[in-house]
């Protein structure tokens, strides 16, 4: 049990970082009132990819040559998946506790009558939240990975 909480200790870390630099991002873009338009959430896919990218190296320094795929791989979904639940919590709490009109207005953001709730949208959230850590883990692992060959990486 030591052994994994140490092996995880560092995406933790990093996990945390990134979902308060997300939750920043969020908290400065609804000063100027552009937390509504869901293209200001691309940045979330800089923040989440920098994040990520800085744990599997990180984790690939500390480990040097008895870095493989598979922790790499770990490192980088705990990290993102770990941003991903806490931005998520903090989303349902703006949009039910700190700012109750946002979901109505990110709605009519797009101009349709939808029916849905909180939920439904925090949901979403973090399906794009680990969707978005999938694909950025699994395209820094290319760079990370051990090929083979002899480089200094």
């Amino acid at each position: 049990m030591i052994d994994t909480m140490k092996k995880l200790s560092l995406p933790i870390r990093f996990g945390i970082v990134i979902s308060g630099g997300l939750i920043a991002s969020f908290l400065l873009h609804s000063l100027f009132n552009a937390h509504i338009n869901p293209l200001y959430s691309m940045l979330n896919i800089v923040i989440t990819g920098f994040g990520i990218f800085e744990t599997i190296r990180y984790h690939k320094l500390e480990k040097d040559d008895s870095f493989t795929y598979t922790s790499g791989f770990i490192s980088g979904i705990v990290a993102g998946a770990i941003a991903t639940v806490v931005f998520t919590i903090f989303f349902l709490f703006y949009s039910t506790e700190i700012n109750k009109d946002f979901l109505p207005e990110l709605l009519e953001f797009f101009k349709g009558n939808y029916k849905v709730g909180v939920g439904m949208v925090s949901f979403v959230v973090a399906i794009m939240g680990f969707a978005t850590t999938v694909v950025l883990t699994l395209t820094f692992m290319q760079y990370f990975k051990n090929s083979g060959r002899s480089s200094s990486k």
